[in-house]
């Protein structure tokens, strides 16, 4: 399983299945929904010829809706949500970072999480 599925897997009971990879479709207006991408993540290295069992990723984590403090509650569940899920063995890397699209009149709360996962 991806990274991608298993980060799908862990939070689509939140927000009835709206979790998408970044940005969400546009035909996709239900809210609350949440975003993720890629932004980095640790490279493995060995000095000897073996292959590594995990990688490791860093992903941003978006939560997306009409009201503050609903955006903000789901960015602690998120958070919840992520440090349990054993197959991404995540670690929380910053706290929420709020913000607000004028465009859309959505906030927003996104957070980074590294995730070592078995490849």
């Amino acid at each position: 399983m991806s990274v991608e599925t298993m980060i799908y897997t862990a939070l689509k009971g939140l927000v009835n299945n709206r979790v998408f990879r970044h940005p969400a479709p546009q035909e996709v207006t239900a809210l609350p929904r949440i975003t993720f991408f890629q932004v980095g993540g640790f490279a493995v290295n060995f000095l000897s010829p073996e292959t590594a069992n995990y990688k490791n990723a860093r992903f941003q984590i978006n939560c997306w809706g009409e009201r503050y403090d609903d955006v903000q509650a789901l960015a602690r569940e998120v958070e919840d949500t992520l440090r349990v899920y054993v197959p991404l063995h995540a670690t929380t890397l910053s706290e929420a970072v709020a913000s607000y699209e004028e465009d859309t009149a959505l906030h927003g709360s996104n957070q980074d999480f590294s995730f070592w996962y078995a490849d």
